[in-house]
């Protein structure tokens, strides 16, 4: 009997081997394995922030990853890496980020696209405040080696 994996990998896998707990209720109706597995890459930037861990937000990014931070757009994993050390190490310290998708887009066989809709948490905060709500747009490609990264992340808010 022959395993049949998903082209993008099994998402249980995926995060076992990042350190991630996998949070089944996250998918939501987005349960095809292939779906499962590209949205593996937002779990692991909420685990990232969970942990208030620069290098595995950062490496979650390509090595050429963008990030708009708000105001500020971030073009490598590095400037990603250090703008979140520098952060997780004073405003943004013991904050988390929670989220769930609305959408997924397979764009070709290496590249989805998917939309959260979530914010950031702050330490005391038991629900994302309504100022904080917004929505994200990623891009993620699946690289010949089967590791998936994000290329591009771009969050804008909900109300305002």
């Amino acid at each position: 009997m022959s395993v049949v994996t998903a082209p993008w990998g099994e998402a249980s896998e995926i995060l076992r081997t990042a350190g991630v707990a996998e949070d089944d209720s996250y998918y939501r109706e987005f349960t095809d394995e292939d779906e499962k597995a590209a949205l593996t890459v937002a779990m692991r930037i909420q685990a990232a922030w969970a942990a208030n861990d620069p290098d595995a937000f950062a490496d979650t990014f390509a090595e050429n990853g963008s990030l708009l931070m708000q105001d500020r757009q971030l073009m490598s994993r590095e400037e990603i890496r250090s703008y979140m050390a520098e952060n997780f190490a004073g405003p943004l310290r013991g904050a988390r980020v929670k989220g769930w998708p609305v959408e997924v887009k397979f764009l070709d066989d290496d590249v989805a696209m998917f939309v959260t809709e979530g914010g950031i948490m702050f330490p005391g905060d038991q629900d994302i405040r309504p100022e904080r709500l917004i929505r994200a747009t990623w891009v993620i490609v699946k690289r010949e080696s089967g590791r998936l990264e994000l290329v591009s992340h771009q969050s804008s808010p909900v109300k305002g």
